[in-house]
């Protein structure tokens, strides 16, 4: 989402008359989009201030601005160190806000756009591979979790908006669409409440065109029966999810206000793996939580052996400020969660190469997104990397970013896949 949004701040800078600094150290306008999900997403902004003011020193015109998921904790400590701390949601009164004088009103964080600023068209990163935000904030309050406090509540976007997005995306060639949210399985649409995620997934996939299809990401709680049909029968919803799981052990589920089980999420992926037999999975979860003991731990390491995941986001868990767990007292030492991460990686890696194995001598779509050193890169459907050697003086030292091209698996390790072109045949 951080990512989606920068690319909005570019259009809107740019409009403004601002141009893109080939360096760093010769901008004169710098902006920091902040992530607040962990404590160290956090420190690495805290990292970069000594090198702004040492910039600062060299271009005595430079401003600098923070945005993004800021805390108020956070807020009140960068206060004297950026120029400017805006609010994503004013986005459109950027480039005003910006010709005051920042010793005028240092902080612009609180005040808010009565616009929508997912309106705004994004300046995209690449143009093959696109963003397409459905909505923003979250109603769920996860204990963990700042997101309701640093994005607000859940706003969804009117369908037509999305869909118009996306057809004009097709219409310029891209090969990937990615539905983002902060849970995209709650939205509804802001004009019509009967078009919720299944029907919005279902709408963009019959938008015609050649387009992989993918969305992250869902919350376990209400992932329904027709999300789970729509997605088996949609052809170009790809046979990849992130289904974050965060603990396999109930009382911290509870504790974590997770609103399902263990059982019920075992159930869930059992149906999904069901419908769509070829699915990889990928989940997310916290170790060393507020209170989890040994055998809470224990009760996650049977789940990962249990659901055999292709790739998990592994996170030792961070207090942050003004969630419930924050009250909660962080009684798990760094060295156990260090352990505790250091054992489900290991499980991983075992289970990840297991799935990979079954690859060993398929043919596979690659969406290629990067070549560089003599091997090109890319994404499988399912979500997997693969390596590719890059033959030089032949036909596909003609590829570029984008392209789709056939590859055989002819080589695995647990989190990757290595691959030899087949006869040159991709989608432009």
């Amino acid at each position: 989402m951080n990512h989606s949004d920068s690319e909005r701040i570019v259009a809107v800078l740019e409009k403004a008359g601002y141009k893109p600094a080939s360096k760093i150290d010769k901008a004169d306008f710098i902006v920091a989009n902040m992530c607040s999900v962990r404590q160290s997403a956090v420190d690495r902004v805290y990292g970069k201030i000594r090198d702004f003011a040492k910039l600062k020193t060299q271009n005595l015109k430079l401003k600098t601005v923070l945005t993004g998921c800021i805390l108020k904790k956070d807020r009140k400590k960068f206060k004297e160190k950026f120029d400017f701390i805006l609010n994503i949601k004013n986005l459109a009164k950027w480039p005003k806000i910006l010709s005051n004088s920042p010793n005028q009103i240092a902080d612009y964080h609180s005040l808010l756009e009565t616009g929508d600023y997912l309106k705004i068209q994004s300046k995209y990163s690449n143009n093959f591979s696109a963003l397409v935000p459905i909505s923003s904030g979250c109603n769920n309050f996860c204990a963990y979790c700042v997101i309701p406090l640093t994005r607000g509540p859940l706003i969804c976007r009117p369908h037509k908006d999305i869909l118009k997005e996306v057809q004009g995306l097709i219409k310029n060639k891209y090969k990937e669409i990615w539905l983002l949210g902060q849970n995209v399985n709650d939205y509804h649409s802001s004009v019509d409440i009967s078009v919720d995620f299944p029907k919005l997934l279902k709408m963009v996939n019959d938008i015609p065109g050649d387009f992989w299809l993918r969305f992250t990401s869902p919350h376990p709680k209400n992932f329904s029966d027709e999300l789970v049909n729509v997605m088996a029968k949609s052809q170009k919803v790809t046979p990849y999810l992130n289904l974050p799981v965060q603990s396999g052990d109930d009382e911290i589920l509870k504790r974590m206000n997770r609103s399902y089980t263990v059982k019920q999420y075992k159930s869930l992926v059992k149906k999904i793996r069901k419908k769509i037999p070829n699915i990889a999975l990928s989940t997310d979860v916290i170790v060393g939580f507020p209170g989890e003991t040994k055998k809470q731990f224990q009760n996650t390491v049977k789940l990962f052996k249990q659901i055999k995941f292709d790739m998990a986001y592994i996170s030792k868990y961070s207090p942050r400020p003004g969630t419930a767990a924050a009250k909660m007292e962080d009684n798990i030492p760094c060295q156990e969660k260090e352990r505790r991460w250091k054992i489900l990686t290991e499980i991983l890696k075992e289970t990840a190469l297991e799935k990979n194995k079954k690859y060993i001598g398929k043919t596979v779509e690659v969406l290629i997104d990067e070549i560089k050193n003599g091997f090109i890169f890319g994404k499988t459907r399912s979500f997997k990397t693969v390596k590719i050697k890059q033959k030089i003086n032949t036909r596909n030292d003609k590829l570029k970013n984008g392209d789709i091209i056939r590859v055989e698996i002819v080589g695995i390790d647990s989190f990757g896949l290595y691959g030899e072109l087949l006869v040159l045949n991709t989608k432009k």
